[in-house]
């Protein structure tokens, strides 16, 4: 029996807190600039939606459509009104810009019942104080959300609930948006099952789920017969006309913005026939209107003479994003240099800042910079934050050589690239933390040289590198590192990488097994400096920062 009851009910708290992906609830900062619809633009479909979830019924509602389409603009101007009607359960908004974990959506679903209901937090904890292995990843979702989630609520519509208030009656909403970005098409099906049985239950409060993602065939199966399905499309005449007006209004703030341009009070711009050709390419698509809009109004360009690098080629079919890219891309002086580099940045373990990149791009740190502005508008880039594209269709059209055609680059020299940048990092610095040092403080090259080496093609380049790294840097290492953290990491990757040279795609010849010796024996010197370190030094608390996948 515990001796201290608060205590207990502290730790069994913050194990939920270090569970939550604070990324996935949808006004996180982590998705700064926060997407959302523009005053006056898809008023009838936010009405279709909010007649739904005004019902007191159990209703869920799913809204797909190709990328571009505004899903989730949309669902954070839902659940903005919600919140502000007091109605927002909780959301959870996965991103390609941060690859959330299956084994967090339950916990972060959890953690904002707790906050929504806080009478329904000491329900939660206690089932996580009574089952230790509650929050782990391993732990059966259906016993997760009987125990998080759904014995919570059942307490908010029992008669003898002495916080009535909690509960007013109306109806609620959960909010699951982009299901299909970071899941894999089984995940999402059984996510969507999972949450849609278990809120039909009876002696639940009314709760609605708003589910977003692309008319996958996966996700169709896995929704009720009784969905009400909203299928966005680009030939809708509403949307048509919200993209007009959202284009009318981004180009009149741009010629308001520049009066040394456009002087003042500002002359007309742009034409009539230049209007009319922008909005017909963008179509239905408000990617394609906000991405045109930010090559447009690019700092240092006369917007004019963007506007007239954009209409110069002829188009047939509107809201043809692939034309948009490929034009965008065709301004950079060396194209193929500069895709390299965004395809390099888009299939990172995870987004890395500006700072990051330039360390791990040191070779190449002139043509990122030149990169970075060529592509403004398809990449977000403060200085502050992390570098992420600006939209999940650029890493579709990137990935697609049918597609971006002349631009593409192969998945396997992308990853070579990466791996060559990591291994040519290592080689030239001395890594060195504190005992106490943290996972987040250690180089992206450290963490992820082992993964990007795994996927890439293996040139003579990668090979000279990867030869130089066995025979220099783990010797190094045993000197420099005593985190013991960082020593697991070590191995592991050491570990890893040795048993790729060993693959049949790798062996060449003689060398690649002095390679593999000198990864072997790196490892196991690691590894035996790392038992003697948490011999020598006292307990420490572990770090909990989640590693990448």
């Amino acid at each position: 029996m515990d001796s201290d009851p608060s205590a207990s009910y502290e730790r069994s708290w913050n194990s939920l807190c270090n569970a939550v992906d604070l990324t996935g609830i949808f006004d996180s900062e982590y998705h700064q600039p926060h997407s959302q619809c523009m005053p006056n633009t898809r008023v009838a479909l936010r009405k279709r939606i909010t007649r739904v979830l005004d019902q007191r019924d159990r209703t869920n509602v799913w809204l797909n459509g190709l990328a571009g389409v505004g899903k989730t603009s949309i669902a954070f101007t839902i659940a903005k009104e919600m919140i502000a009607a007091k109605r927002l359960v909780c959301t959870f908004f996965f991103s390609h810009k941060h690859s959330s974990k299956v084994d967090a959506i339950i916990p972060t679903i959890a953690y904002q019942l707790a906050l929504a209901f806080p009478h329904i937090q000491d329900t939660i904890v206690l089932a996580i104080k009574n089952d230790k292995m509650l929050l782990s990843a391993g732990k059966s979702r259906v016993d997760q959300i009987r125990e998080l989630v759904i014995k919570p609520l059942q307490t908010l519509k029992d008669l003898n609930n002495p916080h009535p208030s909690e509960f007013h009656g109306e109806p609620y909403a959960i909010i699951i948006d982009a299901l299909d970005e970071c899941l894999s098409s089984e995940e999402a099906a059984r996510l969507v099952m999972l949450l849609t049985d278990a809120l039909a239950c009876l002696d639940l409060p009314f709760i609605h789920l708003i589910f977003t993602s692309r008319p996958e065939a996966h996700i169709r199966t896995a929704m009720s017969s009784s969905v009400y399905e909203i299928l966005l499309t680009t030939r809708n005449e509403n949307t048509i006309q919200d993209v007009r007006f959202f284009l009318r209004t981004s180009l009149d703030k741009t010629q308001t913005s520049r009066p040394a341009v456009f002087g003042q009070p500002p002359i007309p711009w742009p034409s009539e026939d230049e209007f009319e050709t922008l909005a017909f390419r963008a179509g239905g698509l408000f990617v394609y209107a906000a991405m045109a809009t930010n090559f447009i109004s690019a700092a240092g360009h006369h917007p004019q003479e963007r506007l007239d690098l954009l209409l110069r080629e002829k188009s047939t079919v509107g809201a043809d994003i692939d034309q948009l890219y490929r034009q965008i891309i065709g301004t950079s002086e060396d194209p193929l240099a500069h895709c390299r580099m965004l395809a390099s940045i888009i299939h990172l373990l995870y987004p890395l800042s500006l700072a990051q990149l330039q360390e791990l791009f040191q070779v190449d740190q002139a043509s990122l910079a030149v990169m970075l502005e060529v592509f403004s508008p398809v990449i977000l880039n403060d200085g502050v934050g992390n570098v992420e594209i600006y939209h999940a269709s650029l890493r579709d059209f990137m990935s697609d050589p049918r597609r971006s055609k002349q631009y593409h680059v192969e998945y396997v020299h992308v990853h070579e690239h990466l791996a060559c940048c990591c291994l040519d990092f290592l080689v030239q610095h001395d890594l060195t933390w504190p005992p106490h040092g943290y996972y987040l403080e250690m180089p992206y090259a450290f963490k992820a040289w082992d993964a990007h080496l795994f996927m890439a093609y293996s040139s003579s380049k990668l090979r000279k590198l990867l030869a130089l790294f066995a025979k220099k840097t783990p010797p190094d290492w045993l000197q420099t590192l005593n985190n013991s953290h960082a020593l697991v990491i070590a191995f592991s990757t050491l570990r890893r990488a040795r048993r790729i040279c060993l693959s049949l795609r790798w062996i060449r010849g003689p060398l690649d097994i002095v390679v593999t010796w000198h990864l072997h024996k790196g490892s196991r010197e690691i590894e035996k400096h790392s038992k003697k370190l948490r011999r020598d030094q006292p307990p420490i608390i572990a770090d909990t920062t989640p590693e990448p996948d």
